[in-house]
């Protein structure tokens, strides 16, 4: 096995069994098509099993942390912590993306930090091990790296609501989300967002749309204004 897959399995913890596993949860479908691979070869077919490794995983620890929670609450529950936008939080931590074997042209575009491909190799990741260790193994990784710190990461996910709240119970004036840079050919732009309140900037934030970056902005902010005791 190359250095790199040793370095992810020393981040995650886990050792495979067998390393084609980890290999093949690393290959995207640009890749698979670029080398003219079978498409069995490319990680979908393991994102398929850890979807569903996942969703079962994700509702045993919700059933068990709120007992009275009603279905519903439950399900949607359920759906914002395994989005895709939570899987690519995830993955980010791990820096996932840099693992990836992607084609050309998807690693030119910015594949490697495009939320769609990181948090289906995150799912891929999850089938490769449940595969692997067997379901108390999967259930490990799943409990370390995506059920971890819920609270902090819905902070994120919910950022721009959270500080309009913030605001509005503390401030005069309003959030004005102020883009103060774009760098990259249109196919892969990187966009910088600050916020401001007032006369006043506070977080700043980077991201491939306009929307990312004032999410990490907003989240920024937050833990500013939580540092200053402003809630």
């Amino acid at each position: 096995m190359d250095n790199k897959l040793k370095e992810l399995q020393n981040k995650i913890g886990y050792e495979f069994q067998d390393d084609k596993l980890l290999k093949k949860a690393m290959v995207h479908s640009s890749y698979a098509n670029e080398k003219r691979l079978p498409k069995y070869e490319c990680n979908e077919r393991l994102e398929f099993l850890g979807d569903a490794v996942l969703e079962l995983v994700s509702s045993e620890f919700l059933f068990s942390e709120h007992k009275t929670m009603p279905e519903g609450q439950l399900t949607k529950t359920r759906a914002s912590m395994v989005c895709e936008p939570a899987l690519a939080f995830c993955a980010r931590e791990i820096a996932l993306g840099d693992y990836l074997l992607l084609g050309k042209g998807e690693d030119a575009t910015g594949g490697r930090k495009r939320e769609s491909v990181t948090s289906d190799a995150m799912e891929a990741l999850i089938g490769a091990i449940y595969l692997d260790g067997g379901f108390a193994s999967a259930k490990e990784f799943i409990d370390r790296f995506i059920l971890k710190d819920l609270e902090n990461k819905k902070l994120f996910f919910d950022s721009k609501t959270i500080l309009q709240e913030i605001v509005q119970s503390n401030f005069k004036d309003s959030v004005v989300y102020e883009t103060v840079g774009e760098t990259g050919p249109d196919h892969n732009k990187v966009f910088e967002v600050v916020v401001c309140i007032g006369n006043a900037k506070y977080g700043k934030g980077s991201g491939r749309t306009k929307k990312a970056a004032e999410q990490e902005a907003a989240y920024q902010t937050i833990l500013k204004l939580r540092k200053k005791n402003v809630e």
